[in-house]
Parts: structure tokens; C-alpha cells; sequence
């Protein structure tokens, strides 16, 4: 009797980690602009959210019901972020201001690994520096963080979500997508 219990508390649970994390990645294909995908995860979502609830709703006596899912919920939310995480969905703008100088040159060597790089001139309280702005797909800029890093060790960076762009040079050539 009591692996029948267990089973329904886990099926709650294991279908609040479902729906949570297909709402997360939902929301981002919305945030993108990719409609027709968010509206199919929605279906998905909505369908296991309402057989969770109808089955903690239809057995309200039994409080670990509701236990169960409220961590599926708790889970569903850090699952769904590291799923979103690994799509890497869209694409990014990276600005890149170099303490010790030596932009103009990472721009030249980012330029020939396949990054669009835009240098524009950036006033600040320490002076003129080189301000570097690089457009990527979203999945890259863990490449590109590294580059930086190698490039200019100490470059104050700043990464912003685009919901869309169009043309310019986004991401890397094919052969540093074989290197990843």
C-alpha cells in the first residue's frame, strides 16, 4: 500500500520538475521570438501541470501531496535553469574594455577567429580607451570568454541578451565549432 502512496508522490514531483522546467525554456523561446516552439513546449506544459494538480487537488487529506508538489516546483525551477543553460539559445552582445591596452590588437585576433568585432571609442574617468562590442550566437560565448581572458587578462567584459539580430557577423567560423 505504501509503494502505491510513494508512486503518486513521486509522479507529482517528477511531473513538477516537467512542467516547471518546460515553462523555463518556454518563457525564453517567448523572450527570442520563437513562437511556434513556445506554443508546442506550452501544450506539453499545461497538460502535466493540470494532471499534477487534479491529482494533489482530488486528494487534499493527504498533505505530502502537497509536499511533494511544492519541491517538484522548487526543483522544476533550478532544473529548468540548467537546461536553459545548455541550449544556449539566441544570440548575445559582448562589450570588452581592456585595462592595459591592447584592444585594437584582440580585435584584429577576433576578427580573424570569425567574431564581428565594432571598436568604438570609450571616454571614461581613466581616460580614452577602446571599447570593443562582438556580436555571437548565444552557445559560443563561453569560447569567446575564454579568448578574452587569454587576450586580455582583466578586460572588464559585459555580456547583454539580444532578442533579435539581423545581419553583421555573428559566432565563429566552422573550425572553431569542431575545436568545441
Amino acid at each position: 500500500m505504501w509503494w502505491a502512496a510513494l508512486g503518486g508522490y513521486l509522479l507529482i514531483f517528477f511531473a513538477r520538475i516537467t512542467d516547471v522546467s518546460l515553462a523555463t525554456v518556454r518563457t525564453l523561446l517567448l523572450v527570442r521570438g520563437r513562437r511556434l516552439p513556445a506554443g508546442l513546449i506550452g501544450f506539453f506544459e499545461v497538460s502535466i501541470y493540470i494532471m499534477a494538480l487534479s491529482r494533489v487537488m482530488g486528494e487534499l487529506s493527504h498533505p505530502l501531496n502537497l509536499l511533494f508538489y511544492a519541491a517538484g516546483f522548487a526543483t522544476g525551477n533550478v532544473v529548468g535553469s540548467l537546461v536553459e543553460e545548455k541550449l544556449a539559445v539566441g544570440t548575445v552582445m559582448a562589450q570588452v574594455i581592456s585595462r592595459e591596452g591592447g584592444a585594437l590588437q584582440a580585435a584584429d585576433v577576433l576578427r580573424a577567429d570569425g567574431y564581428g568585432v565594432t571598436v568604438i571609442d570609450g571616454h571614461g574617468r581613466e581616460g580614452e580607451r577602446p571599447v570593443l562590442l562582438v556580436g555571437m550566437q548565444r552557445k559560443v560565448l563561453p569560447h569567446f570568454l575564454k579568448r578574452i581572458d587569454e587576450l586580455l587578462p582583466g578586460a572588464f567584459v559585459t555580456v547583454l541578451d539580444s532578442r533579435q539580430a539581423v545581419g553583421g557577423v555573428l559566432g565563429f567560423r566552422n573550425e572553431f565549432r569542431k575545436q568545441k
